[in-house]
């Protein structure tokens, strides 16, 4: 089934340093745009690199994907 632009999936998404029961759950397009969202709405703690990485699971799916995300530059990238 393909996706029709404009709609939007839920997603919990968490730091990936905190326990999971602390997910939000969010309504975005993508997998990366509900990492920037989370980040965006939730100001978690950063690291002395000013880097935060988060996980994020697809609710419908159950699909996981991590994302690095550059505080400075707002770069966002795949956990490797």
């Amino acid at each position: 089934m393909t996706q029709s632009a404009g709609e939007t999936r839920q997603f919990s998404v968490r730091a990936r340093h905190v326990d999971s029961h602390h997910a939000r759950l969010l309504e975005e397009a993508s997998f990366e745009a509900a990492a920037v969202a989370y980040v965006e709405d939730l100001h978690p703690p950063v690291g002395d690199d000013n880097e935060i990485s988060v996980i994020v699971r697809e609710v419908g799916t159950g699909h996981e994907h991590c994302f690095r995300i550059d505080l400075d530059s707002g770069e966002t990238a795949s956990c490797g």
